[in-house]
């Protein structure tokens, strides 16, 4: 069986490509999506169908070459923790992001199970006004 650690890199390796597909490919049916309060995209999603409509769907809508850059990919067991930069232009106002952001995987029995985001959303909230 992959590792937590494998089962992530592939999706950041997947995202990186544009492959969303590929990147819930590992996915519970039941995983629970955090994306942090402040973001556009807030709340807990529940199952690979909402977080993609409701997360990358929004965030190709509203931003031009959005894009997570991972920097370090930290293996803690079932644990991942993914830190980089979010990079893009808000389609909108026409300014660009450069935020750091912290992602925490748990991911069990071959499936990432859940998934919280941690970033500056000021840094968000001010590329979007």
């Amino acid at each position: 069986m992959r590792t937590p650690h494998q089962i992530v890199a592939d999706h950041y390796a997947a995202s990186a490509r544009g492959d969303v597909a590929a990147m819930m490919a590992e996915v519970a049916p039941d995983v629970q999506w955090t994306e942090m309060a402040g973001f556009p995209c807030a709340g807990t999603h529940v199952g690979p169908d909402q977080v993609v409509e409701q997360v990358f769907r929004v965030l190709g809508r509203d931003w031009e070459d959005y894009r997570f850059e991972l920097e370090t990919l930290l293996d803690a067991g079932p644990h991942v923790v993914g830190v980089g930069r979010y990079r893009g232009r808000h389609r909108a106002t026409g300014k660009m992001l450069d935020a750091r952001v912290a992602h925490v995987w748990e991911v069990r029995g071959g499936l990432v199970r859940r998934f919280e985001q941690f970033t500056d959303t000021l840094l968000v909230a001010q590329a979007m006004a």
